[in-house]
């Protein structure tokens, strides 16, 4: 499937996000980003290093926990982004913003959906970040490509996408914000 930015955009602009207020689970926000590459859009998704505290080596958004000084989830987002990948806020902007999910870690992520200028340098925190990933986005719509598994995650049985569109799959909370925002801008 064929989708175009404005066509993103316009979908998104009519959406009001779910969000949920649960202060007894940490907070953190991801930044869905679209890049144009060759005329096509990609999202671009990081591999985490085996270093990091939370997921280690999975495919996952640029992002992390709020921070006290955070002033909104765009912030957060945008300062996540710039901490791992070195990207300024200043080369993304922001076209919407997609339902709070909660996560069996115990993190409520408020994902964000931006879109990087594909002329940006990339100065990639190998602390945090083992590789850079641009896929395709119209491979997220491919059937063939998506998966639902049941699977025991910290103590229950949960439902769990995941999507082969690179060598490891696209899995959890990464594919479970991707479905939702293939779901938003099918129509």
């Amino acid at each position: 499937m064929q989708v175009d930015f404005e066509h993103i955009k316009r979908r998104l602009a009519f959406h009001t996000p779910v969000r949920i207020a649960d202060s007894s689970s940490r907070h953190a926000c991801v930044l869905v980003s679209l890049v144009l590459l060759e005329k096509s859009l990609h999202l671009l998704l990081t591999k985490r290093t085996d270093r990091v505290e939370h997921h280690k080596g999975q495919i996952s958004f640029p992002g992390g926990v709020v921070d006290e000084g955070d002033e909104s989830p765009q912030h957060t987002a945008l300062r996540e982004l710039e901490e791992e990948l070195g990207i300024p806020s200043s080369s993304v902007s922001i076209i919407g913003q997609l339902d709070d999910f909660q996560i069996p870690t115990g993190f409520i992520v408020t994902p964000i959906v931006g879109f990087i200028d594909h002329s940006i340098d990339v100065l990639m925190r190998n602390d945090e970040v083992d590789e850079i990933l641009l896929i395709p986005f119209e491979k997220f719509f491919d059937p063939s490509l998506r998966r639902l598994e049941t699977l025991l995650l910290k103590g229950a049985m949960r439902q769990v996408y995941f999507y082969d569109v690179w060598k490891e799959p696209v899995w959890g909370a990464t594919a479970h914000i991707i479905k939702q925002f293939t779901d938003r801008v099918a129509h």
